[in-house]
């Protein structure tokens, strides 16, 4: 009977250690006699398969039946309290040794410093330590890792200098465990200082030494210093060329780590499964499908093609490389589906292109996962969390967070933030709220997830109440208000915070410069663009097609192409938003031909342009009065380049035609448009309407834009336009009471200017600003000088039946007239002045301008609703055609 259980107990050590865990536990209970023996190599089989509540389980079982536990019964035992992290169930493991007689045996002792130290109950792991009558190598090594593991790097170093001073000659595995220490608390310059003592101690030729020095320094992305101890290392190891592709791909050295990995078998070493599943998610981040291929390749014939952590990589590799159905294959094909395998072909259907298509998928497999009795973690949740909240399943998403309540992923923060996140895309931010203040550890990711969430629904007033309450604000912090201010249009504030992130310490990044740069394109703030630029070269952004992108943009939006352009040249790298962004500049700076010009050399470089870039090209057209040009390139949108016309294109059509007095092949247009027309094609229609007088076609248009829009102002004007144009002034009367019954406001017209960094607006007879009197004076001398040039003023448009004189005056005080007066008072003789307005600008105005910028010999550059005008001695860069 003895042999037999002996044979059995061999046969189960061999299942567990070809990792066939089910056939060792059916041998097992098949059993009829089994001693600790038999029982602890099941435990350890359980523990080493990461299932430490399974092997929990069996040491209970293991009491019952009478069996007494040995020390390497404990052992196992205590590293599946470890891997459950659960203290209760460790202190009554712990309660048991004491019990059983092994509270002195040093081999348990450790053990129980190691678990309590990796689960980060420090406190009851010195408590060990400090009772322990003979201290060995490994509760040393635990106590040590676990103090830098959790953050506390000091404690750790003061613990290891002690060794040093009593005289203990630390080994290689001490200083391994105070390198993945430091590894695991990003903790470089402590890592250097041991660094220094292992070259003292004349170790750092050991393999095991070494290869913790090139993964501590990689996991610190400190990818040259990781380099430099890998190439003087005399023997190196798998573990060693492992170490290194990771941190390659930790520090983002793509090339490096896949060179290599291509070297490894040139040296006679050979490739093994954390080297695939390291250079698999180095293809995964860089979407290098074809290297990917060539991976799978060599680990099927190398006999990984099947393996379970290869096989998770894999499925994520194809799957972020937006090649589901391989990864779907590849998934279907393997015999053992683990966690990890399901989490990363769900994770791979939640993040997919085809979003509502392969998320239900995600969904499905979720469900076939349950049904499979697989289990779930906090991996699974994220993942499936994240196709609710591509989908907007709101009542899908209340029942995983069910499953997750149950499962006991509520506290953990990953799973927490995942919750938020999917409450706030499905519109709920109450849910979101309440997920938020429920998790116990709160983290940067789970305020700046709410943060963001605020933002998205508008409400800024909570978000930045949230963002002052923030113990420690990251980055991550700073650019979701500074965003979330640009993105509303509150340039200044987020000018404001930009600044103050500065002064407490915080370096901007890409992402912040981005967005301060689209901040100064709201305020139109040539001289804040400027400074920001001069920070991003600072920084050493300059470079990013991204930012380079934005500064082309805002240049443009702020008057000056000129700039614009200089971007654009110094690009290293640009895309179809490049040329785009450069062409609308030309378009809306009154540089229709450059704009054409820009296009066809983008097209002999080879870039395809997109439905933008014909906006652009369309605009320039219309502002130009090129129709024949602009027909061209309407039909070559769908003909060269196969881009259906939108309505923003239909748009600019109708407005070429509207603009050349074309009103009825304008409204032929319309008619023929393959969609329905929207408010914005009729609007541009009316817009032309009142250009050009023509009542009747106007007041069809304007009916149109108000079925769409009722509450559209800019319809209103324009109607009432058209009726005072025409001396209607009963219908004037009319749209007026119309639009005070459907509570419709219209827009003030204002403009602004920007001095020394404060911007200063006025309103039309504004009489509020402190140089009131001196601004009326300079409008009064200006008057007269221009009179006498020949000025006539225009008052066709002015919306009240009054007397002629009053007309005159109401027109001469116009906001964009006394936002220039105060310039010319407050700027130097022959500097050029930028001024903004939100409105049109009228064509009086126009005239005026043009007059003004003769005879005070400066450039005026003004930008109104839509477009841009550079008036100089006397002309327009729009040729009066706006």
């Amino acid at each position: 009977m003895e042999s037999d259980t002996f044979l059995q107990n061999n046969l189960v050590n061999m299942y567990v250690k070809c990792c066939h865990l089910e056939e060792a536990r059916q041998v097992f209970d098949e059993m009829s006699e089994r001693n600790s023996v038999s029982w602890n190599v099941v435990i350890a089989g359980s523990v080493q398969h990461g299932d430490g509540i399974g092997s929990l389980t069996l040491f209970s079982q293991m009491h019952r039946e009478g069996i007494k536990p040995t020390h390497f019964t404990f052992a196992s035992v205590v590293k599946a309290c470890g891997n459950t992290s659960s203290l209760s169930q460790a202190l009554q493991v712990h309660a048991h040794v004491v019990k059983s007689g092994f509270a002195s045996d040093v081999f348990a002792e450790s053990a129980f410093i190691d678990m309590y130290a990796k689960s980060g109950y420090l406190d009851n792991a010195r408590k060990l330590f400090d009772q322990m009558p003979e201290r060995n190598a490994v509760s040393l090594n635990a106590m040590i890792a676990g103090y830098a593991q959790h953050g506390y790097v000091e404690d750790a170093v003061e613990l290891f200098m002690e060794l040093q001073r009593t005289g203990t000659k630390p080994t290689e595995f001490t200083y391994a465990s105070v390198l993945n220490g430091f590894s695991r608390a990003m903790a470089p310059e402590q890592g250097k200082q041991v660094h220094s003592l292992i070259v003292k101690s004349m170790i750092e030729s050991n393999v095991f030494v070494g290869n913790a020095l090139v993964d501590m320094y990689g996991k610190c992305l400190s990818i040259e210093d990781a380099c430099n101890v890998f190439d003087r290392m005399p023997e190196r190891d798998v573990v060693s060329w492992n170490s290194m592709i990771a941190g390659c791909a930790q520090n983002e050295c793509w090339e490096y780590a896949l060179d290599l990995f291509l070297h490894m078998p040139l040296v006679g070493v050979r490739h093994n499964q954390t080297t695939f599943t390291s250079i698999l998610k180095v293809c995964a981040s860089i979407t290098a499908l074809e290297q990917g291929k060539q991976v799978h390749a060599k680990a099927i014939k190398m006999g990984f093609g099947l393996d379970g952590f290869v096989g998770s990589a894999l499925v994520d590799m194809y799957a972020k490389c937006e090649n589901i159905s391989d990864a779907r294959n590849l998934f279907d094909r393997m015999s053992k589906q683990n966690i990890v395998l399901w989490n990363a072909i769900i994770a791979g259907y939640s993040e997919g292109d085809d979003a509502p298509k392969q998320c239900q998928e995600a969904l499905v497999l979720f469900q076939q996962m349950q049904n499979a009795c697989v289990g779930s973690n906090g991996f699974t949740f994220a993942s499936i969390l994240k196709a609710c909240a591509n989908l907007q399943a709101a009542e899908i998403g209340k029942l995983v967070h069910t499953h997750v309540t149950k499962a006991g992923f509520h506290s953990d923060m990953i799973v927490g933030c995942a919750l938020i996140d999917m409450y706030i895309k499905c519109g709920s931010i109450e849910c979101a709220c309440k997920v938020f203040q429920r998790i116990p550890e709160q983290s940067s990711i789970s305020w700046n997830t709410m943060i963001a969430g605020y933002a998205q629904h508008g409400q800024d007033k909570e978000a930045f109440e949230l963002f002052l309450q923030m113990p420690h604000r990251d980055l991550v912090s700073w650019n979701s208000v500074i965003t979330m201010y640009s993105q509303k249009g509150d340039g200044e504030e987020a000018l404001r915070l930009y600044q103050h992130m500065q002064q407490v310490g915080m370096k901007p990044d890409e992402f912040t410069s981005v967005s301060v740069v689209s901040a100064c394109t709201k305020l139109a703030s040539l001289e804040q663009s400027k400074k920001v630029h001069a920070h991003v070269i600072k920084y050493g952004f300059q470079s990013g097609i991204f930012i380079g992108n934005t500064l082309i943009d805002t240049y443009a939006k702020c008057g000056s192409i000129e700039d614009s352009i200089k971007v654009f040249d110094r690009m290293s790298r640009r895309n179809v938003v490049s040329w785009t962004a450069l062409i609308l500049g030309y378009a809306h700076n009154g540089h229709c031909k450059e704009a054409l010009n820009l296009f066809e050399r983008m097209q002999q470089e080879g870039i395809k342009p997109d439905h933008v870039t014909f906006v652009g090209l369309l605009s320039a057209c219309s502002h130009a009065g090129l129709v024949d040009e602009g027909h061209y390139y309407f039909d070559s949108m769908s003909r060269d380049h196969g881009i259906e016309p939108r309505d923003d294109h239909y748009a600019c059509l109708v407005d070429l035609h509207g603009r050349a007095g074309h009103l009825d092949e304008a409204e032929n247009i319309i008619h023929g448009m393959k969609c329905k027309p929207n408010a914005l094609v009729w609007r541009t229609l009316l817009s032309a309407c009142r250009i050009h007088g023509n009542l009747q076609l106007g007041k069809q248009a304007a009916e149109y834009v108000l079925e769409f829009e009722p509450e559209d102002s800019a319809a209103y004007v324009l109607l009432a336009n058209l009726h005072a144009e025409a001396g209607r002034w009963d219908y004037v009367a009319t749209t007026r009471k119309l639009m005070k019954e459907r509570r419709v406001k219209k827009n003030p017209g204002h403009s602004w200017i920007e001095l020394r960094n404060r911007v200063h607006v006025f309103l039309m007879g504004d009489r509020l600003h402190p140089q009131t009197e001196e601004i009326y004076e300079k409008l009064n001398i200006l008057s007269i000088e221009m009179q006498e040039a020949g000025y006539v003023s225009d008052t066709k448009y002015v919306l009240q039946d009054v007397e002629q004189e009053e007309k005159e005056y109401s027109i001469s005080h116009h906001s964009e007239k006394l936002a220039i007066a105060f310039g010319l008072i407050n700027t130097p003789n022959g500097t050029p002045m930028r001024i903004i307005k939100n409105l049109r600008v009228c064509n009086d105005c126009h005239t005026a301008i043009k007059f003004i910028s003769k005879i005070v010999e400066r450039e005026i550059i003004l930008r109104d609703a839509s477009y841009f005008h550079h008036f100089k001695n006397g002309l327009c860069s729009c040729g009066d055609y706006w």
